[in-house]
């Protein structure tokens, strides 16, 4: 019982909640080698203002939908460390999960490293991708909105983020974490999971507990 007592006091005094059950996650790692390291403490310097590619204390969980049917597709380009057709960046796009529309969960990178998933908090943020098109690809597929919101959950209570820190990339600007050095960047975000959905993903959320 004392050990109990003194986990929960080392817990409580972290600030981070104990931690949940950890779901089934396959890791599948993309190539981090220290080519893409170099390219994300440039890429944080120029966004951020400062050089790193380590992803510390973060405080925000961001969704995203990946835009295909099929996982592997989404591997190979995270994979490629190649500049993405949007901004024209380096190094490549990526998020630290991806769950296939089977609900199976894939982490892709150590959530200790920094991914490019949203301009303005990948400084601060995990990222984790839904296969698929839209929030009801996620919200009306119960494995997959299973294995979304405890794998969510098992992060948010590892980490200490707080329910409203979890966030739809449409819901990026209005974070109170978003920072972005380059101006025409300010405004950039995606449609990906908007309030209206996020509503229903937090509120579910919510009946989950550390």
């Amino acid at each position: 019982m004392l050990g109990v007592a003194l986990a929960a006091l080392t817990l409580a005094a972290s600030g981070h909640a104990a931690a949940a059950e950890r779901p089934p996650i396959a890791w599948d790692a993309i190539p981090y080698p220290a080519k893409r390291k170099a390219e994300m403490a440039s890429y944080s310097e120029r966004h951020y203002g400062f050089r790193r590619y380590g992803l510390r204390n973060p405080k925000v969980i961001v969704q995203h939908l990946t835009e295909s049917s099929t996982y592997g597709p989404i591997w190979s380009m995270f994979a490629r460390d190649v500049a993405d057709n949007e901004l024209h960046e380096l190094p490549g796009v990526c998020s630290h999960f991806v769950i296939d529309q089977n609900g199976k969960i894939h982490q892709l990178a150590p959530i200790s490293l920094m991914c490019r998933h949203t301009v303005g908090l990948n400084w601060t943020a995990i990222g984790i991708e839904h296969v698929g098109f839209s929030p009801s690809d996620v919200l009306g597929r119960a494995k997959v909105r299973r294995a979304s919101l405890r794998l969510t959950n098992w992060l948010r209570c590892r980490e200490g983020i707080s329910i409203g820190n979890v966030i739809g990339h449409n819901e990026s600007l209005k974070s109170r974490y978003h920072h972005e050095n380059v101006k025409r960047l300010r405004g950039q975000t995606h449609d990906d999971f908007p309030t209206s959905s996020m509503r229903k993903y937090r509120a579910a959320l919510r009946k989950l507990t550390c």
